[in-house]
């Protein structure tokens, strides 16, 4: 087999991710129609000149050509650098690090970016671990974070300063599905970052975990780094966790630092599982999921039942034109998301109430909704995030945009007609 790189450029990227990288320096698989994947968390050394060299040149970007030394697995290991490797391409980034988690790779990427004494600017509806990161470790590491609505980019420059070095958001954001304008908000940072020194530029991390590469990819848009959940879309089975750090070469050895150090590493076989099963079947699975997914907001808009229905792939989203743009597959195509959040109608106290009936009757009744957190699986997923995911918010759910009433739908594979008709008993259990 040759060992030659292969000009991948003229290809779809549909088949990129089910063939891959058709050779990898980091192991020679030239043979195997499936990527190997390793069970070893430490490896043989010849010599302890090898083990130092391993040590010296840890963290640091290879040579073109040089192959790895492979140490302990908690610094670096092959089967996790195939999947490295793979999004590093699909995101079009310079440099990719893998996690055991979403959250593992967001902390990562904001600790890296943030030290004592700076800010931190980020949207106000956020992921609810994430707002608890934000809300209370990153102030415990000195680190000052502003909540902002960045739909709003008039503002944005009431809240830079000289000490903020960071731009945070979610796009579309969990739950309420904001859609921000990456290349508008990208723009108005570099106009800050001219009069600043390097080591002060303010770099905008996106979470696009959400939409996934399929949907969109915010580093071709002027965004600095990347980070996702891989648990979610990108896995889409339910069975495996990890996390993705794509960025420019000049964070390469601090995030690996941040991984080795704080230990958030993926397990070779969840990267394996995530490298195989995962990537290679987002684009089929995601174009069914969207399909879905436009149906039921289209199906919930003319619900009674419903207050609102927030869904960038319908025109009476706020943002609707912005993710036209910026929202679009391999082909440049529109690709709205597999997420639904809508807002049952009602006030109060009593809308709270109407929103644990509804969701304990699907829970105990329903065939293809599942109550349940996450998302991005095969099977649809339903939750009430001010109950659920996002509690951390609390009294400030408001604030974020957060309905007592609202519910998040992941749309999964299954025929829309059915999930259309489990709804409509769910609603119907409302008026008894």
């Amino acid at each position: 087999m040759s060992k030659e790189p292969r000009d991948t450029s003229r290809y779809a990227r549909e088949t990129f991710l089910v063939h891959g990288l058709p050779y990898d320096v980091n192991w020679d698989y030239g043979y195997h129609v499936i990527p190997p994947i390793t069970a070893s968390t430490t490896f043989r050394l010849d010599s302890t000149n090898r083990g130092a060299d391993g040590f010296n040149s840890f963290g640091s970007l290879p040579k073109q050509g040089e192959k790895p030394i492979y140490i302990y697995d908690r610094l670096a290991e092959p089967t996790v650098a195939l999947l490295e490797n793979a999004f590093r391409e699909v995101e079009q980034g310079e440099s990719a690090t893998a996690f055991a988690s979403g959250m593992a790779a967001i902390s990562a990427a904001l600790m890296v970016l943030t030290e004592q004494g700076t800010e931190l600017i980020a949207h106000r509806t956020l992921y609810g671990c994430t707002y608890s990161l934000l809300t209370e470790w990153m102030p415990r590491m000195g680190v000052n974070v502003q909540l902002a609505d960045l739909t709003d980019l008039g503002s944005l420059d009431e809240f830079i300063t000289p000490s903020t070095r960071v731009v945070f958001f979610e796009t579309p954001a969990n739950p309420t599905l904001e859609v921000i304008d990456i290349p508008a908000l990208a723009s108005l940072v570099a106009e800050a970052n001219e009069s600043r020194p390097p080591g002060e530029r303010i770099m905008v991390v996106v979470d696009n975990t959400f939409a996934t590469p399929y949907c969109q990819r915010p580093l071709t848009m002027g965004a600095d780094v990347v980070v996702h959940s891989l648990t979610k879309n990108v896995m889409g089975f339910g069975t495996d966790m990890g996390g993705m750090l794509v960025g420019p070469d000049l964070l390469h050895s601090r995030t690996r630092l941040a991984r080795k150090d704080f230990g958030g590493v993926v397990s070779p076989r969840s990267a394996w599982n995530i490298l195989v099963y995962g990537l290679s079947s987002l684009p089929v699975r995601t174009e069914r999921q969207v399909a879905n997914a436009c149906r039921l907001a289209e199906y919930l808009e003319g619900r009674p039942e419903v207050a609102r229905v927030h869904y960038p792939g319908l025109k009476s989203h706020p943002h609707h034109e912005v993710a036209r743009r910026q929202m679009v597959n391999f082909k440049g195509e529109f690709s709205p998301g597999i997420m639904v959040y809508f807002e049952l109608a009602g006030e109060g106290a009593e809308l709270t109430e109407k929103a644990r009936k509804f969701m304990d009757y699907i829970a105990e009744h329903s065939y293809t909704l599942t109550l349940a957190v996450s998302l991005g699986q095969l099977k649809t997923l339903v939750e009430a995030p001010t109950l659920m995911t996002h509690s951390a918010y609390g009294d400030n759910a408001e604030h974020a945009g957060l309905s007592v009433g609202g519910i998040r739908v992941s749309a999964g594979v299954e025929d829309a007609a059915d999930l259309i008709s489990d709804f409509d008993e769910a609603f119907a259990q409302l008026k008894s």
